[in-house]
């Protein structure tokens, strides 16, 4: 693991003087709001590692996977308003598929925005919300406000994990990778817990 990530950093290195890096994090960011296997998040702790250690500049990172994550959310809003019907029929091909859909639409109507920016930080919990909000025909202009802010917070968070592992452990980048992205596995196992913690209290209230 160690000796392929150091491979890749050295690649990085060499080629994060060019602008088109900065594109590839957006097309990355952009290409996992719909496709929840893109590891968004993996190439952007990169990119903030690669910050901290001189080879790229932090609020261009910050501001491609923003922007990218924003492109992709209000992409994935439009796929959901523009074919409810079909997305409906594949999700509720499976049973768990209808139950997270069905989920997603409770969730939008109780919660609203504070969903967007949660679900961010779920892989595959980003892709159903934003569909779902597309598909329950929330207005565009909501869901824009509550997308900017999401895309913008998560963008913050993984870029700084990356900046700040970068400028831990200097040289060591894949260490500085691999505790940058252990810390990211552990606040979204945190999120899940507590959003089961959450719902186990909803299925199975108190009666005194």
């Amino acid at each position: 693991m160690f000796a392929i990530l150091d491979t890749f950093f050295q690649w990085l290195e060499e080629f994060s003087s060019s602008p088109s890096f900065y594109l590839i994090i957006f097309g990355v960011a952009l290409l996992d709001s719909v496709i929840p296997i893109v590891p968004s998040e993996t190439m952007v702790i990169i990119a903030g590692v690669s910050a901290g250690s001189g080879q790229l500049f932090l609020p261009l990172v910050i501001i491609s996977a923003a922007s990218g994550a924003f492109m992709g959310d209000n992409l994935s809003y439009l796929i959901g308003r523009s074919a409810s019907a079909r997305i409906t029929r594949y999700y509720e091909r499976k049973e768990k598929g209808r139950k997270r859909l069905e989920w997603a639409h409770a969730q939008v109507q109780e919660r609203g925005g504070l969903l967007l920016v949660t679900a961010r930080f779920i892989p595959g919990g980003r892709t159903i919300v934003t569909l779902s909000c597309g598909i329950t025909n929330q207005t565009h202009r909501w869901f824009a406000k509550w997308a900017l802010l999401a895309g913008s917070i998560w963008a913050t968070y993984a870029s700084l994990l990356g900046y700040i592992g970068g400028k831990t452990f200097g040289d060591n980048h894949a260490l500085a990778f691999l505790v940058a992205f252990g810390l990211a596995l552990s606040v979204t196992v945190v999120i899940e817990l507590i959003r089961a913690a959450r719902k186990r209290r909803t299925d199975n209230p108190i009666v005194k």
